[in-house]
């Protein structure tokens, strides 16, 4: 069984510099990719303030505005909460997703709240596939604890199902490649590929190699090209996409 992955750092649907609200336009190269399965980060699932004041603000939570009629499951987990609202992870499906879970992985101190959503995603033939979306911290220490986390999460699982792990990991020291490999045997589509991350930040002209898709369980695996245009300008980290034969 062949699937097609996309994962996107939203920016919680505004341009480089939150100059622009281009969540409509995200709609649109979203759904041009024509992916299975869309792991989203820094999606808003609510902001009063931005709702009142911006003209086309969708009715609906910005992941349920994306999957539209294309994607006909989807679910939030909540990160980051404020007074005018809440961000974090999402994922779209044309699967059904069975169950998920928001799993806490934030660490003391100021930082910004993360989480793992983990989802069970019911493939024909009765098959499961568990779908995480990550958003790992800035700080070294920080994303350690967060990868740890996530291996336990992993190891978890049942053996025999594929597993498909992506999202923003802010690892632009390149550590977490080893780490997973060693302690939950998963495999980074693109570094298996072409020898390294693909560069994705910042979007116009990246540099860091900080967004990943890493494969477990999957027969074949590979990186997909995605044109520069329109992608450079409707967020500041570039998305990455690949195939994956089940």
């Amino acid at each position: 069984m062949n699937l097609k992955i996309l994962t996107i750092n939203l920016h919680k649907g505004f341009g480089v510099f939150n100059r622009r609200f281009v969540l409509p336009e995200l709609r649109e190269a979203v759904r041009s990719v024509s992916a299975d399965v869309v792991f989203l980060q820094e999606v808003l699932g609510e902001h009063e303030l931005h709702a009142a004041r911006i003209p086309n603000w969708p009715q609906t939570p910005h992941y349920e505005f994306l999957a539209d009629t294309l994607w006909s499951d989807f679910a939030y987990g909540r990160n980051a909460v404020y007074p005018q609202g809440h961000h974090g992870n999402a994922l779209l499906s044309k699967f059904i997703i069975a169950q998920h879970h928001n799993h806490d992985v934030s660490t003391a101190g100021p930082e910004e709240k993360r989480g793992l959503l983990h989802c069970v995603l019911s493939l024909p033939g009765g098959r499961a596939l568990h779908a995480v979306c990550v958003h790992l911290g800035l700080r070294t220490a920080q994303r350690r604890q967060q990868v740890d986390g996530l291996c336990r999460l992993v190891n978890g699982l049942p053996p025999g199902d594929p597993v498909v792990v992506a999202g923003d990991f802010n690892d632009w020291e390149q550590r977490a490649h080893q780490q997973l490999s060693r302690c939950a045997g998963l495999r980074e589509v693109f570094v298996q590929a072409q020898g390294r991350a693909a560069r994705t930040f910042p979007a116009r002209w990246p540099l860091l190699r900080l967004d990943r898709i890493y494969v477990r369980g999957a027969r074949i695996h590979q990186p997909v090209v995605l044109p520069r245009r329109p992608w450079a300008h409707l967020s500041d980290h570039a998305p990455l996409a690949a195939e994956v034969s089940l």
